[in-house]
């Protein structure tokens, strides 16, 4: 009796035990569910994030190399042209060239130049301070002093620019016949001749110069291209320009672009060509094709997309290369005297404003 009573007794115990223990089951059971969804709500998040992060990191990636690579090279369009040379009918080999002596059509004059100013009211610049008179009479060919770049300010004054040293200028001074092309800011490849185009003739009477300022030299030291003790690299003489007359790096470009005659005052002939161009063909067949040959004293090619200023005005524009405020100025002036939109029909029209 004494222990069935007990067990009775007992029996409520046990069955509480037995309800705490599922509870406690239960509850762990539950907590686990809850820490397993937890655990995977957490490696989907870290795995969506990882993709993410990759997918940013390689985007990022690809930005970077697209950068690196516009840096080094022109920006390539999906759509853009492809452009192939003409054809032009020069002769086999430079063997048997002989120059003309006589261009019956040239007119004969001297020209001195402004290579000073000594007003000390007037902030001395590379341009000088030409008036539009001294402009308008300096078309007229006669013999002449007008202002063509290089103008130096009263003595004591600072550079107007486009310095260089005495041994590059002796060896411009030489030059009878002229290639030349520059680079600044370090805009652009370094593009050699290809020497196997070039005659033994040319490489020794024709000055091949490439003029960039230090910067540019920086970047084709990094590349590779150091010049020898000569100063050259390929042909390319090296001529290393101090104290760019301009901020804007175009501009300054067009200083030996279009004052070849300043810089290599002995030449008879000179070839300008552009920094992203190589030169693929003998520079004396080119003048023999398109000055001999024709009695011409220059010479030059039509742009291969536009064809008048205008539509080189809307494409500075769209490309921001320049204010747009002193673009449309520039303009004017041109208007002013006398430019008139390119007729195609009409090409004896005076002052045709076609591209070249």
């Amino acid at each position: 009796m004494g222990l069935s009573k007990l067990g009775k007794e007992l029996l409520p115990e046990r069955r509480g035990r037995r309800i705490n223990k599922h509870r406690l089951s239960h509850l762990v059971l539950l907590i686990l569910v809850i820490f397993v969804f937890c655990l995977g709500a957490s490696g989907l998040n870290l795995i969506l994030h990882g993709k993410i992060e990759s997918k940013n990191s390689s985007t990022q990636a690809a930005r970077g190399l697209r950068m690196e690579s516009d840096v080094g090279s022109p920006r390539k369009s999906k759509h853009r042209r492809k452009y192939f040379p003409c054809e032009v009918g020069l002769l086999d080999s430079v063997d048997n060239l002989v120059e003309p002596t006589t261009f019956v059509e040239f007119a004969k004059f001297s020209l001195q130049y402004v290579d000073r100013e000594d007003n000390s009211s007037l902030i001395p610049r590379f341009a000088g301070h030409q008036t539009l008179d001294e402009r308008e009479l300096s078309f007229n060919a006669r013999n002449q002093t007008l202002h063509c770049g290089f103008v130096k300010g009263p003595v004591g004054s600072f550079s107007t620019g486009f310095d260089l040293e005495e041994k590059d200028k002796n060896f411009m001074n030489q030059c009878k016949i002229a290639v030349s092309s520059c680079i600044f800011g370090s805009s652009d490849f370094l593009r050699r001749p290809t020497s196997k185009q070039i005659s033994a003739y040319s490489k020794s009477n024709v000055c091949f110069v490439m003029f960039v300022d230090q910067a540019t030299l920086y970047t084709l030291a990094s590349e590779g291209n150091v010049p020898d003790e000569n100063g050259n690299i390929g042909l390319w003489r090296i001529v290393v320009v101090k104290s760019l007359p301009y901020e804007d790096m175009r501009r300054t470009g067009k200083v030996p672009k279009f004052l070849a005659h300043r810089l290599f005052p002995s030449s008879r002939y000179s070839i300008w060509l552009d920094s992203k161009m190589r030169l693929n063909t003998d520079p004396m067949l080119i003048i023999e094709n398109f000055l001999w040959r024709t009695r011409s004293e220059y010479a030059i090619s039509n742009h291969y997309v536009r064809h008048c200023v205008w539509e080189e005005v809307l494409q500075n524009k769209r490309l921001n290369k320049y204010n747009h405020r002193a673009i449309d100025e520039q303009l004017m002036f041109y208007q002013s005297d006398g430019l008139v939109k390119f007729n195609a029909t009409d090409p004896n029209t005076p002052l045709p404003s076609c591209m070249s």
